[in-house]
């Protein structure tokens, strides 16, 4: 099945969809994306990607071209013609395509910007295999921009700590900088110890993550206890759990790092209680 994707205004074919060799997403990662999941047809979450989406554009001094509604919309127009029950909603945003390559950014009235969605379809996303096995990382120096807050395209080194990962035999990987974790490649971190839930606090050093948002919610409702601080690489093998949040991932606990086994090398208690209920609550929440 050819999916239909949607493009500055248009749907059109997979296919049949182009952007500019001169776009500035294409020529300097000068731009932003969000990834909202579909579970069982609808979108979870989508508020807060919105939101978030905003910042990021409003930091990087670009203007959203579409309101609210029209983006929701698109979304869940994207998700109907594809047929999507589990999976996700891709969208980019970029500066748009000047008439040549410059450092400079172009005058918005000039260049408006590029606007493309498209739906990824993961059917069992919610039974993976790493759902019930836990993953295994390894922890890598943190080499990117300071600004990682702001959810721009500029993935080339979280990509490269993947394939590290990946060469290491392992799932993903923790970046470290000045001695404490600051978050994984395409995810929040977190270790569990005496009970509480530990994770850094939000600041430009890390992902605001929407899952991570909607969890630590979820787990004060349930009256767990959440401390928001650094934490080192040394502190999470020592601790009882550790685990990811993510759109994509949800969330998914952590059983080995750098080769050395968390707990007894299993998913624990808190990160499958916390699943459990993100989970349950996003599907009731989901639009």
């Amino acid at each position: 099945m050819t999916r239909t994707v949607y493009l500055n205004g248009d749907y059109l074919p997979e296919t049949e969809a182009k952007v500019s060799i001169f776009d500035r997403g294409f020529l300097m990662a000068d731009g932003v994306y969000e990834v909202t999941s579909v579970l069982d047809g609808k979108l979870v979450d989508f508020e807060g990607h919105a939101v978030r989406l905003q910042r990021s554009l409003t930091e990087l001094d670009m203007e959203l071209p579409l309101t609210r509604d029209e983006l929701l919309d698109i979304h869940r127009e994207l998700v109907r013609v594809n047929e999507v029950v589990d999976g996700g909603v891709y969208l980019q945003i970029t500066r748009g395509a000047p008439a040549d390559r410059d450092f400079v950014f172009p005058d918005p009235k000039e260049t408006p910007c590029t606007v493309v969605l498209f739906t990824q379809s993961k059917p069992g996303i919610t039974e993976s295999a790493a759902a019930k096995t836990g993953i295994k990382v390894i922890s890598i120096d943190d080499m990117r921009w300071g600004r990682r807050d702001i959810k721009t395209v500029q993935l080339l080194y979280p990509s490269m700590g993947k394939m590290m990962a990946k060469a290491a035999g392992c799932d993903d990987a923790w970046m470290v900088e000045d001695g404490f974790v600051t978050e994984g490649t395409s995810n929040n971190a977190y270790i569990v110890k005496n009970g509480k839930i530990i994770t850094r606090g939000l600041s430009n050093d890390i992902l605001h993550g929407i899952t991570r948002a909607a969890v630590l919610r979820f787990a004060a409702e349930a009256q767990m206890e959440v401390v928001e601080r650094n934490f080192t690489i040394e502190e999470a093998q020592n601790a009882d759990e550790a685990f990811i949040t993510s759109a994509t991932m949800f969330v998914n606990a952590v059983v080995e790092i750098d080769g050395h086994k968390i707990g007894d090398g299993t998913p624990g208690p808190v990160s499958a209680r916390l699943r459990e209920i993100y989970l349950d609550e996003s599907r009731k929440a989901a639009i």
